[in-house]
């Protein structure tokens, strides 16, 4: 039976997990390598903001939407737009203090935070606007997902469904590499994870020669 993680547990979970790190570790090294130091910068100017103001507004917003190479010319985006930023704030103020509440698990509050970004437009569905948002208001907890990281969860055994609460699943499945790294995984965040992820899912993983 294949592992997933809406099934977590047991000895195949966790064999799964530690061999993941074959491929996590050269993928994070190319990753650095190949990527311009540069290229976060706007993720790290968004976190820095967040860190002060607690809340992202419509610019904070907008800077991600290209961050990501999300297209802007939608209707989502336009509602976004028409709504007052003290609004924007209010939401995304409530959904930053979710994320850093260390009294949560870390995927107790990447459930919590995603089910407050919801309540904008644009953030009904899918995960990968949202999850930047919420990165940027916990750098150190919560990570980005997107469609490159869930073609590298697949190609790793790690199934991730698309099911309501799948952000929150995602930060567990995270979590639980981190645990099961063991050495491995010392001086990694979520967020190193996630990029590692993001590059296998960019550079899908060649069949072993027989």
């Amino acid at each position: 039976m294949k592992t997933t993680t809406e099934t977590p547990g047991g000895d195949e979970f966790a064999a799964l997990c530690r061999q993941a790190w074959d491929t996590l570790i050269p993928a994070r090294a190319s990753y650095l390598a190949d990527v311009s130091p540069h290229y976060d910068e706007v993720l790290h100017d968004v976190a820095q903001r967040t860190e002060h103001t607690r809340s992202l507004g419509k610019t904070d917003i907008a800077a991600l939407v290209a961050w990501k190479r999300l297209s802007a010319q939608t209707r989502w985006m336009t509602e976004l737009m028409s709504l007052p930023d003290t609004h924007v704030r209010a939401v995304t103020e409530r959904a930053v203090a979710a994320v850093r509440d260390t009294t949560l698990t870390r995927s107790e509050a990447a459930r919590t935070g995603r089910g407050i970004i919801w309540e904008l437009p644009g953030f009904r569905t899918g995960d990968a606007l949202a999850s930047a948002i919420l990165t940027a208001a916990a750098p150190q907890r919560m990570a980005v997902y997107d469609q490159r990281v869930q073609h590298a969860l697949d190609s790793l055994g790690l199934t991730l469904t698309p099911t309501p609460g799948r952000y929150g699943r995602y930060l567990q499945l995270l979590e639980d590499l981190l645990h099961y790294g063991g050495v491995h995984a010392d001086g990694w965040s979520a967020r190193d994870i996630d990029t590692a992820l993001y590059w296998t899912g960019g550079n899908p993983l060649q069949p072993e020669p027989v």
